[in-house]
């Protein structure tokens, strides 16, 4: 048991499978062993983050002319990835995916809903400093149970989950990334992702280990 520690799944949907909008690499992988983890009842408490972006959403490559999925603009002074539409509400690729029994599930965020706003994180929206991005809330509401580290699961490795740990390392809380029950977009980023995670003090660690 993690009687201190949260289970934070992030983006585990349809889009981000194989055959999604905006597919990970095997993302679909990951699924039966999210739900085996999510069985086991070993966090304290357990929050799933849900891409739920409104139609024509700033981070969509198609609301801008002349550019194509993948490239990036400058927005709010950070770079901005550009992607193919995905995660559009109320459509069966932002469902969490059907193959996970969400039910021990203590909170669901949903995340990029505003138009003109991107979210890779749970604990903070993209735009403005570092240290000035504006809160999702999550981290009071995890400090409020006594949850003082958390481990991340979920898709995409180098984006969502990535800035989530980054985020809940600047939160206060010990963070920690299951490896193999994450996925990034393309693996050839993965090298990178490691030296990140262990530049800032993440844990890497192994579903097989948590117990």
């Amino acid at each position: 048991m993690h009687p201190n520690a949260a289970l934070i799944l992030v983006d585990v949907q349809p889009d981000f499978m194989p055959g999604g909008a905006l597919a990970c690499h095997e993302g679909d992988a990951i699924v039966p062993g999210i739900d085996r983890l999510l069985r086991r009842g070993l966090f304290r408490q357990s929050v799933a983050t849900q891409d739920w972006h409104p139609r024509g959403h700033v981070s969509f490559a198609s609301v801008h002319e002349g550019y194509r999925p993948f490239q990036q603009i400058e927005l709010y002074g950070h770079p901005q990835t550009l992607w193919p539409d995905h995660c559009v509400q109320g459509t069966p690729g932002a469902a969490l995916h059907p193959g996970i029994d969400w039910s021990p599930v203590d909170l669901i965020l949903r995340k990029g809903n505003r138009p003109d706003v991107d979210s890779y994180s749970a604990f903070h929206e993209n735009h403005g400093p570092d240290d000035q991005r504006p809160s999702t809330g999550l981290a009071g509401w995890l400090r409020a149970r006594g949850v003082s580290e958390i481990y991340a699961v979920g898709l995409a490795r180098e984006v969502c989950v990535l800035w989530t740990v980054q985020d809940a390392l600047m939160a206060g809380f010990r963070a920690h990334l299951v490896w193999d029950l994450t996925r990034p977009v393309t693996p050839q980023s993965d090298e990178t992702t490691r030296a990140t995670l262990e530049r800032l003090g993440v844990a890497i660690v192994e579903s097989a280990a948590l117990c």
